[in-house]
């Protein structure tokens, strides 16, 4: 299936590993140029030689601390003008309410909450006015509002609202808003948590692996899996989706 994304310019944030890694490669497939904005140049400077290999589209990279207010109008300045944003940096750490003090739950916020907010507000008109999409890739545990993940859950329930509730607007504006909540993927990030896990039910954190024989499917879901999703929902294949939240989680209960 033609995507239609030949010739489209792409901003992929957390873009050096995982899914955005995965969700820059096939942009890079279907014909987008890409942006790939992370923390760390080393890494970002491997994933788009990777990137550059699948498919000559121009690829560029932003080192930035998407945490930073500062930073984030700095990334949305350097893009450029930009039809597609998936905003995929963040990373929150497990643990309870007892468990988590206010410097880190405040750290893991402005990273995946104020991050994509503050993006999604920097660049809306400029995506608007190039009948563009914002993908927000979320996570499924603000479904699930696990206590010992309490600020993911949280966090990334905010963030369902935020794209519903943006999304409903943004068409009169000319754009899209969707997001995706990505059940368990196999990424390096997914290990941490399943090796955590394993100590605490098993006993070993070796056994990390045994844990996913309980998924749908006997596996995590792969972040090429979820990058098919972010270019469907970003195309003009799906023009007619706006202020939805697709759940890829292998239908667990």
């Amino acid at each position: 299936m033609d995507l239609h994304l030949g010739g489209k310019r792409a901003l992929v944030t957390g873009g050096s590993r995982g899914i955005g890694r995965a969700t820059a490669e096939l942009l890079a497939e279907e014909g987008c140029d890409v942006v790939l904005a992370a923390r760390d140049p080393v890494a970002l400077s491997e994933a788009a030689e990777r990137v550059r290999a699948r498919r000559q589209v121009n690829v560029s990279t932003i080192a930035a601390d998407l945490s930073r207010e500062d930073e984030v109008l700095r990334v949305a300045a350097e893009a450029g003008e930009i039809d597609i944003l998936v905003n995929n940096a963040g990373s929150i750490p497990p643990g309870t309410l007892a468990g988590i003090d206010n410097e880190v739950w405040r750290r893991a916020w402005d990273l995946k909450v104020f991050g994509f907010i503050g993006l999604c507000r920097a660049m809306y008109a400029g995506i608007g006015s190039r009948g563009g999409a914002i993908v927000n890739i979320i996570g499924s545990a603000g479904e699930r509002f696990d206590p010992n993940y309490i600020v993911g859950s949280t966090g990334n329930a905010g963030l369902m609202a935020f794209t519903r509730a943006l999304g409903r607007a943004s068409t009169a504006d000319g754009l899209r808003v969707v997001g995706i909540n990505p059940g368990p993927v196999a990424t390096t990030r997914m290990e941490m948590l399943l090796r955590r896990r394993a100590e605490t039910t098993l006993g070993d954190a070796d056994r990390w692996a045994e844990l996913c024989e309980q998924m749908p499917f006997g596996r995590a879901a792969s972040p090429e899996e979820i990058a098919s999703a972010v270019a469907f929902l970003a195309s003009p294949r799906s023009g007619y989706t706006s202020g939805t939240i697709l759940t890829i989680d292998g239908g667990a209960p």
